[in-house]
């Protein structure tokens, strides 16, 4: 039996510091191993002690379930009190996650894009190298972006059924009315009739 694929957990923000390090006169030695603590723990920890969220409100936030939420805090506490008992530093990196990043709207050539790395600032956009960028509000534009037309056409690989592309709905999650297969966006590099 394989393992189960792991999902990538969503972390609202980088954390603002890379770990901590203990001080004091009865300090360990410096070669004691450090503690790990992964973004997603420190997620969890942030989520449930901090914003005082219950484990199934996190578990929604980080798109996880609830239980796995629960041993990704358990794991967290647990070397949180590792650290503190043995007098181990902390450094928070590593793990499967992504962040909720901000988007961006180029008014030049119209494609939306998001900025993962947070601490870089978006100058211009990625696509055309246009620097007409805003920040993309999807509050405020979503009723104009439901009536946004688009000209790609949706494809089923399998029995050649086509309809027109409905913006803001990938054609990987659209249905064929015909043969019940997934449909592929015509031309992708992953349509293959």
């Amino acid at each position: 039996m394989s393992p189960r694929i792991k999902v990538a957990r969503k972390v609202s923000n980088v954390p603002i510091i890379k770990g901590f390090i203990p001080y004091g006169p009865e300090t360990p030695q410096k070669d004691l191993e450090f503690v790990n603590l992964l973004y997603e723990e420190y997620e969890a920890l942030r989520l449930s002690d901090y914003d005082l969220l219950n484990h199934h409100q996190a578990s929604v936030m980080m798109g996880v379930s609830r239980p796995t939420f629960t041993r990704i805090y358990a794991v967290a506490l647990q070397k949180i009190a590792k650290a503190f008992v043995e007098g181990r530093q902390i450094s928070i990196e590593g793990g499967k996650v992504y962040f909720d990043s901000d988007w961006y709207h180029c008014k030049k050539c119209s494609c939306y894009f998001n900025n993962p790395e947070k601490e870089k600032p978006v100058n211009c956009c990625p696509l055309c190298g246009s620097k007409r960028v805003d920040k993309f509000d999807y509050a405020n534009s979503h009723e104009k972006v439901e009536d946004k037309t688009c000209m790609d056409t949706c494809s089923c690989p399998s029995c050649g059924f086509e309809q027109m592309h409905q913006f803001g709905q990938p054609c990987s999650k659209q249905i064929c009315p015909q043969c019940q297969s997934l449909m592929k966006r015509k031309g992708s590099p992953h349509y293959i009739k």
